[in-house]
């Protein structure tokens, strides 16, 4: 797309911009990280969303969900709990 753009052929801007394609995607996402790591910091709802954002893509964190059941047992019940990180192992 960006040889379209430039209006040369993909071996010649490879050759050219070798370490600029390679290196454009890293630094992108390294802007995008600072500024989602600005707001998780900061102040008010936005921060709030950011850093729940974060903290699931970064530290782990999910969301669970919590079944109450009410009624008579008759039977027996297995919890069974499951741990993802395999760090616990």
């Amino acid at each position: 797309d960006i040889a379209c753009v430039l209006a040369t052929d993909e071996q010649n801007l490879k050759a050219t911009y070798a370490h600029e394609l390679e290196s454009g995607a890293i630094k992108a996402n390294a802007r995008v990280a600072e500024s989602l790591y600005r707001r998780a910091t900061g102040e008010g709802r936005e921060a709030v969303t950011a850093a729940i954002f974060w903290l699931k893509t970064r530290a782990r964190w999910k969301e669970t969900s919590i079944h109450e059941l009410e009624g008579k047992l008759d039977t027996s019940v297995t919890f069974v709990t499951t741990y993802e990180d395999s760090k616990l192992l």
